[in-house]
């Protein structure tokens, strides 16, 4: 057994069975034994960041790592973007990075780079394999690291995540590892069991919420799942603390039946706003809010400076949830949550604007959808009130903020949940960042329904000028903002992919269009032309 073999026998011994690729010739004896692993199911992505995009999807609807084969240090920084994403999201992912053999470095060829300085900014932990030997425990070793966040001496540890179950575990493969023979599987890789959070700490926390204060619950990672929400919103009521949601979640079940949190505003100061007076802070499976960007005379810090921050441990999922589960039993036996009920399906008339084209997704959205949010500035004001009363579904986010990430991540959700219908809401510039997953969605079938929202711009960019105090005179600075001359034909590039595509300008068209690319299996992509909204701002 080579040592390409050995990693993939490791692979699906530990539960892992899917490949998100986009290989060349260091990685060609893995690609090869794909072919001796039918569990193996290989996805060949176009552009390595759709590959780390569509393992994040995957991950955070399993809880499971998929694989990445990535080429060399180029094809590694062209997935790191989304790499970014998944380690802020605390997704568990195997980021596998061929390289070249090991007798073969010295001679500094074409693609030769520093994979491992490259790969430690986007990765809980990494190792490169040594000999064919070691690939075997290697492989093993970064499952668990996957599941089980990391914290081996000499090994990097990710500090932003907090309340997630996984990350990001970067394994380089030089190529002779690969093709080398004498390689041995490895046993399964076991994720570490945490010890429950203390009765001490339950207690502390607790007394921030009989204090009488001002008391502020924030949730993220796992304590946004329906029981976590569930905990909280009897907190809520018990205590008549308030609860906030990270803005961008990793994974958020919403909608109708489940309890309704509104999000963290995205502006520095409407969050000011929405703390102001707390004077207690706790959070679950989140970190203090931060500004996204300094702004000149502005503090980044966004937590009153009176209030006392208190952290709510629980590094793994299940942890956490059944540290709030036992918060709310000790602050509201008894106390039933306040679930959404399903709003009147009341669909808007007229052009699309900012403004309605959220409200046609609530009303028309399938039961027990995946909804992957990359609409950003279009969606900000209007998209979470329009999500509160539809159909109950899994919301996952922009955590990380670098956008090209909504159509991979809808890819790889599809593949982890076939039966369940997955809608993209994307936004016409980020879309050209990933564009080619459409392809993948085509190729593999996935039911996919993209709703293209085009206004032909970068918008969230145009409000970062005047927020940064950056000063306009012209046309020059203008034209780095804009997507027209020539206009982006949406409809055109999907189907040239293979993708069935439709245009809609008015909100009824919007609906029609939607309401029939959700009923019928497979990809589609809908190119929402957003008009003027005399009403609110673009």
């Amino acid at each position: 057994m080579n040592g390409a073999r050995a990693l993939l026998a490791t692979l699906l011994d530990s539960g892992v069975n899917v490949f998100f690729a986009n290989p060349g010739t260091s990685e060609m004896q893995l690609v090869a034994a794909l072919d001796a692993f039918e569990q193996m199911h290989g996805v060949l992505c176009l552009f390595e960041g759709v590959a780390t995009g569509a393992a994040d999807g995957y991950g955070r609807m399993t809880g499971r790592p998929a694989a990445t084969l990535l080429h060399l240090g180029p094809g590694l920084g062209n997935g790191m973007a989304n790499l970014h994403n998944a380690r802020r999201a605390g997704t568990p992912l195997v980021n596998i990075v061929g390289d070249h053999a090991t007798y073969h470095k010295h001679l500094d060829a074409p693609l030769e780079s520093d994979i491992d300085s490259m790969a430690g900014t986007v990765s809980a932990w990494l190792r490169r394999s040594p000999s064919v030997a070691e690939i075997g425990r290697d492989t093993a070793a970064a499952v668990q690291a996957a599941l089980s966040a990391p914290d081996a001496a000499g090994e990097s540890r990710d500090e932003s995540r907090t309340g997630t179950s996984g990350s990001v575990a970067t394994l380089i493969v030089p190529a002779d590892v690969s093709w080398s023979p004498g390689a041995r599987p490895s046993a399964p890789a076991q994720p570490d069991t945490p010890a429950p959070v203390g009765a001490e700490v339950i207690d502390a926390v607790a007394a921030a919420f009989r204090s009488g204060e001002p008391t502020v619950l924030l949730l993220g990672g796992a304590a946004l799942s329906e029981a976590g929400l569930r905990a909280a919103s009897r907190i809520e009521q018990a205590t008549g603390a308030r609860v906030f949601a990270e803005l961008w979640p990793t994974r958020q079940r919403q909608g109708a039946g489940v309890p309704a949190v509104p999000p963290l505003a995205y502006r520095a100061e409407d969050i000011r706003t929405q703390l102001h007076g707390t004077k207690n802070l706790v959070l679950a499976g989140t970190r203090e809010p931060v500004s996204s960007f300094a702004y000149p005379g502005q503090a980044s810090e966004l937590t009153p400076p009176e209030a006392r921050v208190l952290r709510f441990p629980g590094r793994v999922d299940a942890d956490l949830v059944a540290a709030l589960d036992r918060l709310a039993d000790v602050l509201a036996p008894g106390v039933e949550p306040v679930l959404a009920p399903r709003a009147a399906r009341n669909l808007p008339s007229g052009g699309l604007n900012v403004a309605n084209w959220a409200q046609v997704i609530g009303a028309l959205l399938p039961e027990d959808a995946i909804v992957c949010d990359e609409s950003i500035t279009s969606g900000l004001a209007t998209l979470p009130a329009a999500l509160v009363g539809a159909a109950a579904h899994d919301l996952l986010g922009l955590t990380g903020l670098s956008v090209g990430q909504g159509l991979p991540l809808a890819t790889g959700a599809a593949i982890a949940c076939p039966r369940r219908p997955v809608v993209c809401l994307e936004a016409d510039g980020s879309a050209m960042y990933t564009l080619s997953a459409l392809w993948t969605q085509a190729r593999e079938h996935l039911d996919v329904t993209t709703v293209l929202l085009n206004n032909r711009s970068y918008a969230i960019l145009r409000a970062e000028l005047d927020r940064v105090g950056a000063t306009t005179t012209g046309l020059a600075s203008a034209r780095l903002l804009d997507l027209t001359g020539p206009d982006l034909d949406f409809v055109a590039l999907a189907t040239g992919m293979g993708v069935p595509a439709t245009r809609a300008t008015t909100a009824g068209q919007l609906a029609e269009q939607f309401a029939a690319a959700v009923a019928e299996p497979g990809p589609h992509l809908i190119e929402a032309v957003l008009g003027a909204d005399p009403g609110a701002a673009a």
